[in-house]
């Protein structure tokens, strides 16, 4: 057989090969066999020294135009070979449509939050603005400037974290120093002061079934011309009947705050007797759940206002305590030990 029937051979051979390789990996086999180093034709090349010098240029012109052209039919299987898994991957990860999608699990809202966004929308529709502040504090704002100097006996139901030696910030132990501010600022030329700072709070408390060293803490303040203790009263009640019903009353109670005067105690109809007296209230008809009180004229005078002309009430409540009281919560550390089970039971509650 001559050098060109070998080559033709070849051709013959490696056209079928490339035409029924069945993947990728198979052809790259094929085209290593016929055109790599060791190759076929590379070994049709190495013999050419055996030939003569006429023969030598028709040889190397026809291995170079089998080498192109099994080049291009590769280059065509490859392209065949990869469209061809494309369809098939296309095909086996197909999604039907028309089958029903799997739910997303979506998170709820926290219960302190709903109640939280509940009451701020109330009091703003009251015409309250929602003001916040930081939640690391001067004893200046936290303290002295709600009539709470220093070694004043109040200060021990609020004994807070100190966050210097010099005892000068802390945690704040409520949200009142953020009043405090807004009133140093405030122009009571241009309008009245109506306001709600909600926010965390921090107290050196023993953690247990009612107490917890955080807590969630609004406090509301309103500060004008003539204002009365029916204007505290009437803003109360309607507090109280938006979070637990319009059935509910309220009583007020004689109590002392140092940054009120005269302060109150806040009570309202029992939820489970509806003021007959039961085991939930104690047999009394009434439930605590804030304080409250009109606003002491040092308070007034610290942060600059004319406490001749001008007047207001204050109201604190405690966020995890209302949350408790109407949802029925039985320990207040359910709410930060982040048990999906629990917190997803109030999913519906989120507005």
């Amino acid at each position: 057989m001559s050098i060109f029937d070998h080559i033709q051979t070849l051709k013959d051979q490696g056209l079928i090969q490339i035409k029924e390789a069945s993947d990728l990996n198979t052809l790259n086999d094929i085209r290593v066999n016929l055109t790599g180093k060791k190759g076929e034709l590379t070994k049709v090349l190495r013999s050419m020294k055996d030939l003569s010098n006429e023969e030598r240029p028709k040889v190397g012109q026809v291995v170079n135009e089998v080498r192109d052209l099994f080049a291009t039919e590769i280059d065509n299987k490859k392209e065949q070979l990869q469209q061809a898994e494309l369809e098939a991957q296309m095909q086996e990860e197909a999604i039907d449509v028309t089958l029903p999608g799997k739910e997303s699990y979506l998170g709820s809202h926290h219960l302190i939050n709903i109640v939280r966004q509940d009451i701020e929308e109330f009091c703003v529709s009251l015409g309250y603005q929602v003001i916040t502040g930081p939640e690391v504090e001067s004893d200046h704002y936290n303290f002295e400037m709600m009539n709470i100097p220093k070694n004043h006996p109040a200060r021990d139901m609020q004994d807070t974290f100190y966050v210097d030696a010099a005892h000068e910030h802390l945690m704040r132990s409520q949200t009142s120093p953020v009043q405090a501010r807004t009133l140093e600022k405030h122009d009571f030329s241009k309008s009245p002061l109506k306001m709600i700072s909600p926010g965390k709070v921090y107290r050196r408390d023993d953690d247990d079934a009612t107490h917890s060293h955080q807590f969630n803490q609004l406090e509301g303040l309103v500060i004008d011309e003539n204002i009365t203790m029916a204007h505290l009263k009437g803003t109360l009640q309607a507090i109280a009947q938006h979070v637990f019903g319009e059935d509910r009353e309220i009583r007020l109670r004689p109590s002392y705050f140092p940054f009120t005067e005269p302060s109150v105690e806040v009570d309202v109809t029992c939820f489970a007797c509806g003021g007959k007296g039961c085991s939930t209230c104690k047999s009394t008809g009434w439930i605590e759940v804030l304080g409250a009180g009109m606003v002491h004229p040092n308070v007034l005078e610290n942060a600059g206002v004319d406490s001749q002309k001008y007047g207001g009430f204050a109201f604190g409540l405690g966020l995890d305590r209302f949350a408790i009281l109407k949802y029925g919560v039985s320990d207040i550390r359910d709410f930060y030990l982040n048990d999906v089970r629990f917190l997803e039971q109030f999913r519906q509650e989120a507005k």
